[in-house]
């Protein structure tokens, strides 16, 4: 297993880049480092000062235009027209908490579950990831009457005290929980296996095995069923099934953190778990879901959400509130509406059909592989040894900044570009984007 690696800092500003930058950004950093924490972090060398967006477009102050590969949050398009309107009707109206009685919350949940296998027929709401994965955990634990999670390498699930110990991206300065155990990432491009989903079972049932022999009793599995942080890892399709199996033969749940492949993102289908065929017994949903209106779920099967909730009570003050209520509806109807779903698969294939051109003229491009709007792009020293090239992939995001495009970088090497754009962009934005990393690794001598 790969020492853990700190891939949150790796595409990150510093203090010996501001030199280099301009006055007026300069002032901008300089003020940040005297307010803020230090936790936080800006991307880039020479960070982007962004002023307005809209579709799959941002702006600069200075009134540059950037195409937006990264952004999950504005899912539906930075400043949606459908999701400003409901905000700011609701906004008129009313904005409580859920101990009282209102139609929202009540109208959303039955549009949500709809989108869900009939099995999962209970909805809890929060405002971020982090606070679902953390509910999620309870619920596990609940449930199984054990602690045990396992995750994948370089999983991110959160940055609450719970879901950071069962977040190994966020580098090793953040301890894991000792009931935490990762396996390896199900990495079709470097596990050598005939048949990965089999593999990938062995390695769950091996930290299973592992708690077992030190006294901990297993509770769940939590993933994000693309491996983003590991490096965006797809498939084969249906490979996750005999892992979930083996979850549920040694009592444990399974928990799909929907965040990042959910809201009709992966294009084959709404769900990334619904991919492979499986049925969770918790799902837990947050950055899409209300296109930057913070807001987030956890959805479950209701014996196993019984087992937390009704011992338990729960309540978040601004959790399902009726403005965030309000603009998660207006995303699903958009979704719906503009065929988003059907959007992310035929633009994701072609934009993957672009990129693989680029793998097969550049010996550092090592492999290419996603789903929908969601595509890993993998660099490496040659093509043979598959040696991750980190230093390669930080120069060329660099230089698609430069390029104005924005994206970042993934997986336990930190080798990997994330390109993730909302789901606005269009045909039209093939050529931007496999044109500036065309020039971008030509220039960088690859």
């Amino acid at each position: 297993m790969a020492t853990r690696s700190t891939i949150m800092d790796t595409n990150s500003f510093r203090s010996e880049h501001a030199d280099a930058l301009s006055p007026e950004i300069r002032k901008l950093t300089d003020k940040r480092s005297k307010v803020l924490g230090e936790s936080y972090r800006l991307f880039y060398r020479n960070p982007v000062h962004l002023v307005r967006g809209e579709g799959q477009y941002l702006w600069d102050a200075e009134g540059k235009k950037y195409l937006d590969v990264y952004n999950n949050v504005a899912s539906i398009g930075h400043c949606h027209p459908a999701v400003i309107e409901a905000v700011n009707q609701q906004m008129k109206l009313l904005n409580t908490h859920t101990r009282y009685l209102h139609e929202g919350i009540l109208d959303y949940t039955e549009s949500l579950l709809e989108t869900m296998p009939a099995e999962i027929d209970r909805a809890m709401y929060m405002c971020t990831g982090s606070e679902a994965n953390d509910l999620a955990i309870r619920v596990a634990r609940a449930w199984s009457g054990g602690t045990g999670i396992i995750v994948s390498q370089e999983a991110y699930h959160g940055t609450s005290e719970l879901t950071s110990g069962v977040s190994p991206a966020l580098g090793s300065g953040q301890p894991l929980a000792a009931t935490t155990r990762l396996v390896l990432p199900p990495d079709a491009y470097r596990v050598a296996a005939e048949d990965l989903g089999e593999w990938f079972a062995n390695e769950i049932q091996k930290q299973i095995d592992d708690m077992a022999a030190k006294g901990i009793k297993f509770a769940g599995f939590l993933a994000d069923s693309i491996f983003s942080s590991d490096g965006v890892l797809p498939g084969p399709r249906g490979f996750l099934q005999k892992a979930v199996d083996v979850v549920h033969k040694n009592g444990g749940i399974f928990i799909a953190d929907e965040v990042q492949p959910g809201f009709a993102r992966t294009g084959d289908t709404f769900w990334g778990f619904a991919r492979h065929g499986v049925i969770p017994d918790v799902v837990t949903t947050g950055k899409p879901m209300g296109n930057g209106i913070p807001v987030s779920g956890l959805l479950a099967k209701s014996d196993v959400l019984a087992a937390f909730s009704d011992q338990i009570p729960y309540f978040n003050t601004f959790g399902g509130n009726p403005v965030a209520m309000a603009a998660a509806q207006s995303v699903l109807k958009v979704i719906k509406e503009e065929q988003l779903q059907e959007h992310s698969r035929v633009v994701g294939a072609q934009l993957l059909a672009e990129l693989t051109k680029l793998k097969d003229k550049y010996e550092c491009v090592g492999d290419v592989r996603g789903a929908g709007l969601f595509i890993g792009f993998e660099l490496v020293k040659d093509k043979q040894s598959k040696s991750p090239d980190k230093t390669l992939a930080l120069d060329l995001i660099e230089a698609l900044r430069n390029e104005c495009v924005l994206t970042s970088v993934a997986g336990p090497y930190g080798n990997v570009l994330k390109l993730r754009p909302p789901m606005a962009f269009q045909v039209g934005d093939i050529d931007w984007l496999v044109g500036a990393l065309d020039r971008s690794l030509a220039k960088l001598g690859h």
